[in-house]
């Protein structure tokens, strides 16, 4: 085996224009199937990310009436729902797939929300004291809600930067400030920001419509102080931290069976709990990127194909050149296997050496197309070892009609060649 990779090293380098030129078609097939991999991957991971954000791996289970969620902003309290309890808790958090659980309530389109005579259109939640918790907030300016504000139903709130920006002036200090939530006056005694900050790459008009978040901001207060402003016990929504982002469908799937378990068969025909699966919208938006992608994947095939009929070719040529050699060597006994795979390990040398070559052309040429697109790319290991792999196999199989015909000359007539 060894001798022969030595010959076939040896009779590409003494053909090396050749041996290039029979190369290209590999090379460019490889380099093509390289680039558009490793363009797929990189997309689907920035779907994937844009949609979970930066590693929260938080999973929202909330009520919805139909395939709609359920907005007390303009729906009634449902009947037959009751409030959640400790005992619920320990029952989610005790499921393997989930690490923290939190229980909130809010209203998707805030009213009658001002800080004088500034209005405040976002979101108003009331969380308990894991919230922040399980989405990685940590309070930057002020402080967070201490037991005592949900033991005495303090009036406090926390904002976060975006409503912050929206109802103070540039430069206004916002702790101990009041901001009116329907007429009740609540102060502020924090601000709160993202641990890891993280904004979606938008790169058209459908990653905005897709990925567009809440841009007017929100505002917590304790869940126990949300009766306050809204006058009523509503059922709580939650919010699951999965242990990891794989982890985060199952765990939305069995949170949502244990709070569908505490309602009665008649709400359910009603309402429902479901979990927001943001991995399946992921794999959606992924699936449909990929089977477009697909198609280019075919197109640059076409080029391999061309590329192992050149291989062919070239061989076909190599065995005509060498005829009185293999005469030769079948005269002092050398087998048919033997003359076989000398021809099939020139053949397979020369597509490996194409596919390599190709590879490290892929890789480069993603990189092209990530700076001159803004496309994300991320090279796939796995792929570029199957490319180098296939364009062996594509030596070995273009290669075996001209490795036949070398095994199977005559000798003697071989020796007459001229």
């Amino acid at each position: 085996m060894f001798e022969n990779i030595s010959l076939a090293f040896q009779g590409i380098w003494s053909h090396k224009m050749r041996s290039i030129l029979t190369m290209l078609g590999i090379i460019i097939g490889i380099a093509a199937i390289i680039s558009i991999v490793s363009t797929i991957k990189g997309t689907n991971e920035q779907i994937k990310q844009n949609l979970i954000g930066a590693g929260n791996n938080a999973v929202t289970v909330q009520l919805y009436q139909g395939d709609e969620a359920y907005d007390y902003s303009w729906n009634a309290i449902p009947s037959g729902v009751p409030l959640l309890t400790e005992d619920t808790r320990t029952q989610l958090e005790a499921l393997d797939e989930v690490e923290l659980a939190s229980y909130f309530n809010y209203r998707s389109y805030a009213e009658n929300i001002y800080y004088l005579n500034t209005s405040f259109n976002g979101k108003v939640l009331g969380i308990d004291d894991k919230y922040f918790d399980v989405f990685g907030y940590y309070i930057q300016w002020g402080r967070n809600f201490l037991a005592s504000d949900y033991e005495k139903f303090r009036k406090v709130v926390i904002i976060d930067h975006t409503a912050m920006s929206s109802l103070y002036p540039t430069g206004v200090n916002p702790i101990g400030t009041c901001i009116e939530i329907r007429g009740i006056p609540f102060t502020v005694v924090g601000v709160v920001d993202k641990k890891a900050a993280f904004e979606p790459v938008i790169n058209s008009v459908e990653d905005y419509e897709t990925y567009s978040q809440e841009s007017s901001g929100e505002i917590y207060i304790p869940n126990a102080s949300w009766c306050i402003p809204y006058q009523f016990d509503e059922p709580q929504s939650v919010v699951l931290k999965a242990v990891d982002t794989d982890s985060m469908t199952q765990a939305g799937n069995k949170a949502q069976d244990i709070l569908n378990g505490l309602l009665s068969q008649s709400t359910r025909k009603k309402v429902s709990f479901k979990s927001e699966d943001l991995l399946k919208q992921a794999k959606n938006l992924q699936d449909l990127q990929t089977s477009t992608s697909q198609q280019l994947l075919w197109i640059a095939s076409i080029s391999l194909l061309v590329g192992g009929i050149g291989v062919m070719n070239i061989m076909l040529v190599s065995v005509t050149e060498r005829t009185r050699e293999i005469g030769l060597k079948k005269a002092i006994g050398a087998k048919k296997s033997r003359i076989l795979w000398q021809f099939l390990t020139e053949a397979a040398v020369l597509t490996s050496l194409g596919g390599i070559l190709g590879v490290v052309g892929g890789i480069v040429m993603a990189r092209v197309i990530s700076r001159l697109t803004t496309m994300p790319t991320a090279i796939s290991v796995p792929a570029a070892a199957v490319a180098v792999l296939f364009s062996m196999a594509i030596g070995v199989i273009f290669g075996f009609f001209p490795a036949v015909k070398a095994a199977n000359l005559n000798p003697i007539d071989a020796l007459r060649h001229e």
